[in-house]
């Protein structure tokens, strides 16, 4: 009995695909051999590793902007300058003449420590006492008798009262030396409490890109990326941190935006120093198959049985072969299929 096969040609156009249907007429055993048209357009199988890439508008930087915000009302006496790098022990701004200090740690001060105090911020706190050279204490997180000790010796080279008691806002805990982004608290002028003094930032320039929810695979925590510099070179990058935040919207009748905040890490410090900010373009490698057999789209043919198949052709005969696909990207498909190998000629439909 003859069968009958009918193939639907796969077509990309601007990236979405779109299928028709032709008939390729008789699949008897003589009708391969002599009815069936060659292909006039053919192309080889390739082994190869494929790469799902999309690339996206990046800003260089100095990554993410935080804010030191004044716990008590008063007058601004001290501020520092935008731009300017503080380190463990400087003082970040003063208010009514008593500074505030950045010491290191990942936890934000959150309340008054004082004897009896007991937690993370408490081992923060004897851990920078340490580092700037006070002793007597044991560095744990109990802030015991010998810890106000310690404490009133650092007041006293700060010129404060020696209470043996850190208020909230005498310290400000950043992950590491910061880089004052911008000032808005000035100098004699007065201050509310929960008021924003200045914006910082760390001191190692990053890439920021901010991503459409519907891209949030490209947003792997450590994933490998590459940054294109203005100058034209390019320079490699890890994504260290992921966060989702909201863009108000412009106007009452628009509505807010969701984005995906990426903060790209150079390692590569030297090859951004030229720039303290720059318009970058940041290729994402969304997902990668290495050593894999890929043909066009555009080889692709939708069976009537179902799934894909290719024309596989000798050029005296061809025939038509199921496939199963794999990772599409930059216009070719992964395929595995029985007598699919690396050389194989396939044809690519009109």
């Amino acid at each position: 009995m003859r069968k009958a096969l009918t193939a639907a040609v796969v077509l990309v156009a601007g990236g979405a695909a779109s299928v028709f249907l032709v008939n390729r007429g008789d699949t008897s055993q003589a009708a391969k051999q002599t009815a069936q048209p060659l292909p006039v357009n053919t192309t080889k199988v390739t082994q190869q590793t494929l790469k799902d890439t999309e690339t996206q508008d990046g800003t260089l930087g100095f990554g993410t902007t935080s804010s030191a915000v004044n716990r008590d009302a008063g007058t601004v006496t001290f501020v520092p300058g935008s731009g300017q790098e503080l380190r463990r022990g400087n003082t970040v701004y003063s208010i009514d003449n008593k500074p505030t200090t950045l010491l290191y740690g990942a936890l934000p001060a959150y309340r008054k420590l004082s004897i009896g105090s007991e937690g993370k911020d408490v081992l923060q706190l004897e851990q920078n006492l340490a580092a700037m050279g006070y002793s007597g204490f044991t560095v744990d997180d109990e802030y015991t008798s010998a810890t106000a000790t310690a404490v009133e010796e650092w007041q006293d080279d700060l010129g404060l009262d020696e209470t043996g008691v850190v208020e909230l806002g005498s310290v400000l805990f950043a992950p590491g030396h910061i880089r004052v982004d911008s000032v808005q608290g000035q100098e004699g002028s007065p201050l509310g409490p929960n008021q924003p003094v200045l914006s910082y930032t760390g001191t190692t320039r990053a890439v920021t890109v901010r991503l459409d929810a519907a891209d949030q695979r490209l947003a792997t925590m450590n994933a490998a990326v590459t940054v294109a510099l203005p100058d034209g070179n390019t320079v490699p990058g890890k994504i260290e941190k992921v966060s989702t935040v909201v863009i108000p919207a412009e106007s009452p009748d628009k509505d807010p935006e969701t984005k995906i905040e990426v903060i790209v890490a150079i390692a590569n410090q030297k090859a951004v120093t030229a720039w303290s900010s720059a318009a970058t373009d940041v290729t994402f490698t969304a997902s990668e198959r290495k050593n894999v057999l890929t043909v066009p789209v555009a080889a692709l043919v939708a069976l009537r049985e179902g799934g894909f198949g290719v024309e596989v052709t000798d050029g005296t005969t061809s025939r038509y072969v199921p496939v199963k696909t794999g990772l599409f990207a930059s216009g070719q498909v992964e395929i595995t299929g029985t007598g699919i190998k690396a050389g194989t000629t396939v044809g690519i439909p009109k």
